[in-house]
C-alpha cells in the first residue's frame, strides 16, 4: 500500500475521516499502520491532519495517548468477551480526556464472537459524535454483515514492486490463462485449493501484474488479456469474505474467457 500517513491525510482533506473503519488485509499488508495514522488523525489538532508534531500525535505514536484505547482479547484468551465490548461501550459515553475524539481501536476485530459483535452495534450506529471505532481483521467476511454495512471499508494487500521478477506460481497461471487448455487449467486450479486466502491474495495481486506486463509489451493481446485482469481484482476482492479455496479455483476457471 502507499504511505499510511498520506492516505490518512488524503481521506482527512477529502473529508472522509469516517467514526467507524473495517482495516483488513493479509500479513504485511499495512493495515495496522495505516490503524494509527487513521488514529492519529482522528486526534490531531494540526492544519494536516496527521501532522506528526503536535502533542496528540506524539502521544498516539508513542502508545500514550488517553483518548486512543485498543481493545483485544485479555491475556490467555482467544476472543474479545461480550463483557469488553459493553465495558467499551459504557466508557464511549465518557467524554475525551485531552483531544476531541475518542478513538478504539479493535484489534483483531475478528475475535469478536457474535455476542460482542451484536453489542457493538449499537455504539457503531448511535454512539457520541466524538467516538471512533477502528476494526481490524484479516478478511471483512470474519465479521458480522451488520457490523460490516456500519463500517467504511479498506481493503489493503501486501505491497509488491511492479518492477520486481513475478514469481514461478504467477507465471505459472498466466500461462496457462492466456495460453494453456481448459484442462490443463483445471488441473492446475485443483492444486491451488490448498491455498490459505492470504496465499490467493498474493498469487491473484502477482498474476495480474504479470497479464498488465504483457498487456502493455504486447498490444495486440491486450483486448483480450484485460477482462482476464478484471475477473482476478474480481476474485481478489472476494478473498476479504469467507469464501473457500474450491470456490476461488472453481470460479477463476468458469469466468477465464
Amino acid at each position: 500500500m502507499t504511505d499510511p500517513i498520506q492516505t490518512a491525510r488524503r481521506l482527512a482533506r477529502r473529508g472522509r475521516l469516517s467514526h467507524a473503519w473495517l482495516l483488513t488485509g493479509p500479513a504485511g499488508s499495512g493495515k495496522h499502520a495505516l490503524a494509527q495514522a487513521l488514529a492519529r488523525a482522528l486526534v490531531c489538532t494540526g492544519e494536516e491532519r496527521p501532522c506528526g508534531v503536535c502533542p496528540h500525535c506524539k502521544k498516539v505514536a508513542a502508545g500514550i495517548h488517553p483518548d486512543v484505547i485498543t481493545v483485544s482479547p485479555a491475556e490467555g484468551k482467544r476472543d474479545i468477551l461480550v463483557d469488553q465490548v459493553r465495558s467499551l461501550r459504557a466508557d464511549a459515553y465518557v467524554r475525551p480526556n485531552e483531544a476531541q475524539r475518542k478513538v478504539y481501536l479493535i484489534d483483531p476485530a475478528s475475535a469478536l464472537n457474535d455476542s460482542a459483535q451484536n453489542a457493538l452495534l449499537k455504539v457503531l450506529e448511535e454512539g457520541p459524535a466524538y467516538a471512533a471505532f477502528l476494526l481490524i481483521a484479516e478478511a471483512a467476511g470474519q465479521l458480522l454483515p451488520t457490523v460490516r454495512s456500519r463500517c467504511e471499508q479498506l481493503s489493503l494487500v501486501p505491497p509488491v514492486e511492479e518492477d520486481a521478477p513475478p514469481s514461478q506460481e504467477a507465471v505459472t497461471l498466466t500461462d496457462l490463462m492466456t495460453g494453456g487448455s481448459e484442462s490443463a487449467l483445471l488441473a492446475h486450479c485443483v492444486g491451488l485449493e490448498k491455498l490459505s486466502r492470504e496465499e490467493w491474495t498474493v498469487l491473484l495481486t502477482g498474476t495480474i501484474l504479470e497479464l498488465e506486463r504483457r498487456a502493455r509489451t504486447d498490444l495486440s493481446r491486450a483486448g483480450d488479456i484485460l477482462p482476464k485482469i478484471e475477473h482476478l481484482k474480481t476474485l481478489r476482492a472476494a478473498c476479504d469474505f469467507n469464501v473457500g479455496a474450491g470456490h476461488l479455483a472453481g470460479w477463476l476457471c468458469a469466468g477465464n474467457v
